[in-house]
């Protein structure tokens, strides 16, 4: 596999199989991808990685807060509160394009939110990995963070594998980070979701698209 083609392959799957990965797998992906670029080569990324029985401990955790109702203060606003056009646009059309995949209408809220509880399951993956950051880090080094991740996410592709990357995890901050040990001076980025596609899962079939590269780009030559 190229890089071109680990690109091309990558996307956000939202159902796994319940398969076994291998540990030492995910170590040396983890590993090898803090090779990813960071300002002064501050390194900025703390990665938990967890399965077996820590996970489903944790799934059994965050399971009983979302079904209690129970919310947190979030790490941070996952989007821009206000946000304009064209973003406000990509980001109802991707929706509206995931909940069509899987037979959810608009007006069925109730199944909707029952959908996006699956996050907190890791979509059944069976490893779930999280990133957090010192408080004290800025944009810089949170665009390392996503360097980082990326470059992960193509160790993955390349090795076989599947996964989602989570922002939600900034909705529940404090279970996450009481369940990791994470020290107070660190905050959680994301989480994101490891294992074999489950390619019966019809959310499975979505494929995003992409805006034009007029539309974002411009190159002067002359």
């Amino acid at each position: 596999m190229t890089v071109a083609d680990a690109v091309l392959a990558r996307r956000s799957v939202r159902g796994f199989l319940d398969t076994p990965i291998d540990p030492a797998l995910i170590r040396r992906l983890v590993e090898l991808a803090a090779r990813a670029p960071s300002g002064g080569n501050l390194q900025p990324w703390h990665i938990d990685v967890i399965g077996g029985a820590p996970l489903a401990a944790f799934k059994r955790e965050i399971a009983a807060r979302i079904m209690a109702g129970e919310k947190e203060e979030p790490a941070y606003d996952i989007y821009p509160l206000e946000l304009d056009n064209p973003y406000r646009t990509r980001r109802f059309e991707i929706g509206e394009a995931m909940y069509g995949h899987i037979g959810i209408p608009r007006e069925d809220r109730a199944a909707r939110r029952s959908w996006f509880a699956r996050n907190f399951a890791f979509f059944g993956a069976p490893v779930g990995l999280f990133c957090t950051v010192g408080r004290g880090m800025g944009p810089p080094q949170w665009s390392d963070l996503g360097m980082y991740l990326q470059t992960l996410m193509l160790l993955i592709v390349d090795a076989g594998l599947a996964c989602c990357p989570q922002e939600c995890w900034a909705m529940y901050p404090d279970t996450a980070t009481r369940f990791l040990g994470t020290p107070p001076e660190r905050m959680l980025f994301c989480g994101m979701a490891i294992g074999h596609e489950d390619t019966r899962e019809p959310a499975n079939q979505l494929r995003s698209s992409r805006a034009p590269i007029d539309e974002w780009a411009r190159f002067r030559f002359d």
